[in-house]
């Protein structure tokens, strides 16, 4: 009789020896004696686990879970003396097959355990671990890691400044000159230009494991094989990615060694998290794991049986049964205590708030779950407030007062605003101050706000002035996919070109958008390679491009430096200035003599904001009493120059030009501003802006 845990019955099973089991946790546990497995399945009938040695086809040992090892609707049974080390597992469930009610059993499919922590099939990139085609095994992870007094940073969402970026896309590219490129350890090795830029918390895009590989094909234009290099399409909710690594079966480690080197350096790690869909899809796709274990409970399905497809990709989580609140607040969890992620930001996130039946809740469960949850309570929560089903719920999404919005509307009216169109002098007055119209209503502060212009989603900010329409035949789907709505202007030339003036514009046109996006209040957001001046070729949907139109060109570093130092001393400007970046949402604290309120608004004439439909200039003024702080910008939108009334400082204070958009140098070294002759009035010539700060002068 076996002494190692709570169990003295146990059986015999061929050479192995096995127990009944413990119901929870899910998944497969490691314990004094063996292993631990316990799977939930409300409608299978029977359930029998599958054991591989590593790499093999053939399964070495299939043990049916005895009847008295079920616990309601949990099969748990522990596999005692277990070389877990070396083995691979799956399940096999039985059960009711009827599609027209939602059940997709077949006794005959080795389903993947959805709590593995650990998960082969693509354990290097874009190749197949076994020759018989697709499959995917769970894995046992069970190795110690050292955090060494690893602490979470805890940064203030009013001095975050975050840098979305893509594993494989950031270091992939020869010029990246790494060890390991696209790869957790290559990141490693870039802490250091991350620190030089001045961003304090990297967003990365899904790491959860995905196939790569799923519905590849050949691109029309370039002949190359397309991947998803994106990963918009889990496979798992627990296991990170294995070929992101740099070493297989190491990149967990690896992973955990990257978090605690960012934190050493002063950088978050938010994680980009899909719990809207699985990469199982529709009737006519893949079973993997949750569609063979239990389809409908974890999917949302019509009366006949169909997936509802609120997320664009086949199926839709259905988020708001009790089991799947339960699953995704476990993923949740295993990322802070196991990876210690300082936060999430949710995919296509309306969708966590639709009911089994596809309509939004006014409460959602899982969405209040997620804010109140003890384990959760000091992480950043993010929700792309928005679904592929139509719901759009920038500035109404159900926040409970703890997440954090993608503003959408910033992006939209900033890069309007910025082109010249009209009637958005209104509009950006409110984006700029942290966008009050959509979050006061719900008493929230500035920090809900995420301002971004650029993502992945979308063009590059170089493309963006660039292209007035996308380019994605390379694609295969004859440049149906990607979105329409750009927003984008390509100064009257389609694409790349030597026109010296063309391009002295576009850069112009790039300053002026981080100038927006880094002097507004909120949380700014910056889309990697953009501070390289990196262009997509037009391609607006670069999932699939796993290959130079996607990877960083770190030559642009070189090429572009001006790009990036405009990034560079503005993000560190942003730093030093606390009145940027305070939490408050409306202009209520005015200062001592009550001429200058936190911020204020003005036009062509000082203390005159003009916001009628026909206007293009803009200009506001942060004021911090605190430290007698001035910072007065100003943004010339039109094709023509105006001159802009510049308002009067206190005595002893004089304005100096920290930017100016249509200078060769377009920024100074931050403390050897340039002193401003004509403290009166200033000419802003076409599509340009400027910054000024007040300093004590002498002159």
């Amino acid at each position: 009789m076996l002494r190692g845990d709570f169990c003295l019955n146990t059986k015999k099973h061929n050479d192995l020896t096995i127990s009944i089991g413990k119901p929870t946790p899910f998944g497969a546990s490691v314990i004094n004696s063996g292993v631990n497995f316990s799977i939930f399945s409300q409608h299978a009938t029977n359930c029998i686990l599958v054991l591989f040695k590593k790499g093999e086809l053939i399964p070495f040992e299939e043990i049916p879970f005895p009847d008295e090892y079920k616990f309601g609707s949990v099969f748990t049974m522990i596999v005692h003396n277990l070389d877990y080390d070396n083995i691979e597992y799956g399940y096999k469930l039985d059960g009711p097959f009827d599609p027209s009610k939602g059940f997709w059993f077949n006794k005959d499919k080795i389903l993947l355990d959805p709590y593995a922590k650990s998960i082969s099939g693509r354990s290097v990139w874009k190749q197949e671990d076994y020759p018989d085609g697709y499959k995917h095994r769970s894995l046992i992870y069970n190795k110690e890691f050292n955090w060494d007094g690893d602490k979470f940073l805890k940064i203030p969402m009013e001095d975050l400044i975050i840098y979305e970026m893509s594993i494989r896309d950031f270091t992939s590219h020869s010029s990246a000159n790494v060890k390991n490129p696209g790869t957790y350890d290559a990141v490693n090795e870039k802490i250091d230009y991350l620190k030089k830029l001045g961003i304090n918390c990297i967003e990365l895009m899904p790491i959860f494991e995905y196939d790569e590989l799923e519905n590849s094909k050949i691109s029309p234009i370039t002949q190359q094989l397309l991947s998803n290099c994106w990963g918009y399409s889990p496979i798992s909710f627990f296991a990170p990615k294995m070929s992101l690594g740099a070493k297989k079966e190491e990149h967990i480690n690896e992973l955990k060694d990257l978090i605690k080197n960012l934190h050493k350096n002063g950088i978050e790690i938010i994680l980009d998290v899909v719990y809207n869909h699985t990469s199982e899809g529709n009737e006519h796709g893949k079973i993997i794991s949750l569609k063979g274990i239990d389809n409908n409970i974890y999917y949302m399905l019509t009366p006949e049986g169909y997936y509802y497809n609120f997320s664009g990709c086949g199926n839709t989580l259905n988020c708001n049964n009790q089991i799947v609140i339960n699953f995704i607040l476990e993923s949740l969890r295993y990322w802070v205590s196991e990876f210690h992620v300082d936060g999430f930001r949710f995919d296509l996130a309306s969708i966590l708030g639709r009911n089994n039946d596809g309509y939004p809740m006014c409460n959602p469960p899982l969405i209040e779950a997620i804010a109140n949850d003890p384990t959760l309570s000091d992480c950043k929560l993010i929700a792309e407030a928005w679904d592929a089903g139509g719901l759009y719920q920038v500035g109404s999404f159900p926040s409970v007062k703890r997440w954090s919005e993608w503003n959408g509307k910033f992006r939209d009216d900033a890069r309007k605003f910025i082109k010249g169109d009209l009637g958005l002098v209104g509009a950006m007055a409110q984006r700029i101050q942290g966008s009050p119209d959509l979050y006061w209503w719900k008493e929230l502060g500035v920090n809900s706000s995420i301002n971004f212009i650029t993502c992945h989603d979308g063009f590059s900010l170089r493309d963006l002035w660039s292209y007035k329409v996308k380019h994605n035949y390379i694609n295969g789907e004859s440049n149906t996919d990607g979105c329409n709505d750009n927003n984008s202007w390509n100064c009257d030339v389609e694409g790349e070109t030597d026109d010296f003036e063309v391009n002295k514009l576009r850069k112009k046109l790039v300053k002026n958008s981080i100038v927006l996006l880094i002097l507004s209040r909120g949380t700014p957001m910056i889309y990697s390679g953009d501070e390289m001046y990196h262009t997509k070729q037009g391609n607006n949907n670069c999932y699939c491009q796993d290959n130079n139109i996607s990877w960083l060109n770190w030559d642009g570093l070189e090429q572009h430096n001006d790009i990036f130092e405009f990034f560079q001393k503005l993000i560190e400007f942003r730093k030093q200035h606390k009145i940027i970046k305070r939490n408050n949402m409306f202009n209520v604290k005015i200062s001592k003599d009550d001429l200058y309120p936190e911020i204020s608004w003005h036009g062509v004439k000082a203390w005159q904001a003009d916001f009628k439909y026909d206007i293009r200039t803009i200009a506001f003024l942060y004021h911090d009493d605190t430290i007698n702080d001035f910072i007065y910008t100003m943004f010339n939108s039109h094709w023509e120059a105006h001159s802009f009334e510049l308002p009067k400082l206190p005595e002893g204070l004089k304005w100096y030009m920290l930017v100016n958009t249509d200078d060769d140098i377009s920024i100074t070294d931050l403390g050897n501003e340039k002193y401003i002759y004509d403290q009166t009035n200033l000419i802003i010539a076409p599509r340009s802006s400027i910054i000024l700060i007040a300093k004590i002068s002498k002159l």
